[in-house]
């Protein structure tokens, strides 16, 4: 293929990407108006949670979705702070991690992240973690700082870090 062809090649799917990805995140957002978690948002980030707090959750299914209840309150609160422009890189992203393409091709994961088994999950999010793409390292640490914050700013996951709670004055 000669240079010029591969650049033109390179340009055009550049385009394509783009405008697929801009297309998603209008279709299907992260975030709704005001920077709420949409649908999308609470599935990435229940489903990275599972394999991300995965030995601090409780094995009870009932008290485990419990505490991803808890969890994406908190991180509901946290985006509505959010300034508007980080809020629309954050749907973004997440919009992109819900697509079946985005979520093959950045996270590295088949399964939605409902159905998909926490080693799986586990798996993907390593290979994001040490990726030598800085945009999928990017991602993991956003996932993992935004989902580990929101989870240990619980005083019900104390416990777990060995922290007592506030000295009572």
């Amino acid at each position: 293929m000669q240079r010029r062809s591969f650049l033109k090649l390179g340009i055009g799917s550049a385009v394509v990407l783009a405008v697929a990805g801009g297309a998603v995140a209008l279709i299907q957002p992260g975030l709704l108006e005001g920077g709420q978690l949409s649908p999308a948002g609470r599935n990435v980030f229940a489903g990275a949670a599972r394999a991300l707090l995965d030995g601090t959750l409780p094995s009870d299914a009932a008290a485990q979705q419990t505490a991803i209840d808890g969890l994406l309150s908190r991180i509901n609160d946290l985006t509505m702070g959010l300034p508007p422009h980080v809020q629309g890189e954050l749907s973004q992203l997440l919009s992109l991690l819900d697509s079946a393409p985005g979520r093959i091709g950045l996270a590295g994961l088949g399964a939605d992240w409902a159905s998909a088994p926490v080693a799986q999950i586990s798996t993907a999010l390593q290979g994001m973690r040490e990726s030598r793409l800085a945009l999928r390292e990017q991602t993991y640490s956003a996932l993992h700082d935004i989902i580990g914050g929101s989870y240990f700013a619980g005083s019900e996951n104390w416990a777990f870090m060995g922290y007592p709670g506030p000295t009572r004055i």
